[in-house]
């Protein structure tokens, strides 16, 4: 059967440039890949057409012996340099599909040693708004792997040490034969540490670590909020066969407090006044998350829900020296159950502020006259 123009194969102009014909054999080589083809021997034949006029086209040397002679030549080691008689597809390929999907595809020259560093922990810890406010050295227990102190975490017995790997002879990686090229995969055996424990120590059976109940002692800075996450670099589980430990992250939950609300660096609260006191003035005290006290001067006539601030008595910016504020909001209670007198007092303060007639409610009525009117 003859051979189609390599040009057809690959769908590109003869003046096609270098990048039109890889990108046009990358195509071809997607669409007809044996693994995305499973037993489609019409698929596969396209695409050893497509790798063979990749192969070709992509060198000028044989592109300008291919635009002279065509297929004779490449005919019986024809065209010198650039004969298909003794090709060796299975390393061209490796090394086109290196070009195209990088090392390690189709058997990448390097060979890549797995990551046996130790897993990561996660540990949650509550706190209360005051231990936020100070911070706090607290001990903590937990469940992990510690390196083996019998084989310092090699995993052979003491004075052996581990031997290349049986499988891939220490390269941390084997080939195995899919159709006509070859793939290169990580060593199952070995997990692509290219060795093997032939003498495993007896504590941790070749392991390098053993699991174990671990006590901390950890420090909580002081302005951590809720949801705030500390890393403990290396505290985490030991890595496989002396390899780094991970590393241990401590979330820390912030109880709610009875008093204060917390919004970042600032607190706030509720602070209950009578109706006297908001009319008269006063001078009240306050508690402080410090556990101190604070006054703050109410003046006379302060209305209900009126802020009033304390400067530097909020929480404390984590490694900062500064504070937060403290906002205390005055609320005004009115009274549910009245004595005899203290109606009475009412009644005449109530007579006289008719007389008085106060601007605000004298104005609102105003207004309420105008709607209800139009």
């Amino acid at each position: 059967m003859a051979k189609r123009d390599y040009y057809e194969v690959l769908g590109v102009e003869k003046d096609a440039s270098a990048d039109q014909i890889k990108s046009a054999y990358r195509k071809k080589a997607v669409k007809y890949h044996p693994d995305k083809n499973k037993g489609d021997k019409a698929a596969e034949d396209k695409f050893k057409e497509a790798s063979e006029a990749y192969h070709v086209l992509s060198n000028s040397e044989r592109k300008q012996n291919y635009d002279n002679f065509g297929h004779a030549a490449f005919e019986n080691g024809g065209g010198g340099r650039g004969g298909f008689g003794n090709f060796d597809f299975s390393s061209h390929f490796s090394d086109i599909f290196e070009d195209f999907f990088g090392e390690g595809f189709g058997g990448g020259r390097r060979s890549r040693r797995s990551n046996n560093r130790g897993s990561d922990l996660r540990y949650d810890l509550t706190i209360s708004l005051e231990e936020a406010y100070t911070g706090k050295k607290q001990d903590i227990k937990f469940s992990t792997s510690e390196k083996c102190n019998t084989c310092s975490g090699s995993g052979s017995k003491p004075g052996h040490e581990a031997g290349a790997c049986s499988m891939c002879g220490g390269h941390g990686q084997v080939r195995s034969s899919q159709g006509f090229f070859t793939v290169q995969q990580t060593c199952p055996q070995c997990a692509g540490s290219g060795e093997e424990i032939t003498n495993p120590c007896n504590s941790c059976n070749g392991q390098g670590k053993k699991q174990a109940s671990k006590r901390l002692s950890v420090t909580i800075p002081k302005g951590v909020d809720d949801g705030t996450r500390i890393r403990l670099s290396g505290k985490g589980e030991a890595g496989s066969r002396g390899a780094s430990n991970g590393d241990l992250y401590l979330f820390i939950n912030v109880d709610r407090h009875d008093l204060f609300k917390r919004s970042d660096v600032n607190l706030f609260f509720e602070f209950p006044i009578s109706i006297a006191d908001a009319a008269l003035g006063t001078t009240i005290e306050i508690p402080t998350i410090d556990g101190g006290k604070a006054k703050i001067k109410i003046p006379d006539g302060t209305q209900s829900g009126k802020q009033f601030r304390l400067k530097g008595k909020g929480m404390p910016f984590m490694r900062r020296g500064d504070y937060g504020d403290l906002y205390v909001q005055v609320k005004t209670e009115v009274p549910i159950y009245l004595n005899k007198q203290q109606k009475e007092l009412l009644e005449k303060f109530r007579d006289i502020e008719n007389e008085k007639s106060n601007p605000s409610i004298k104005k609102f009525f105003q207004k309420a006259k105008s709607f209800w009117k139009n």
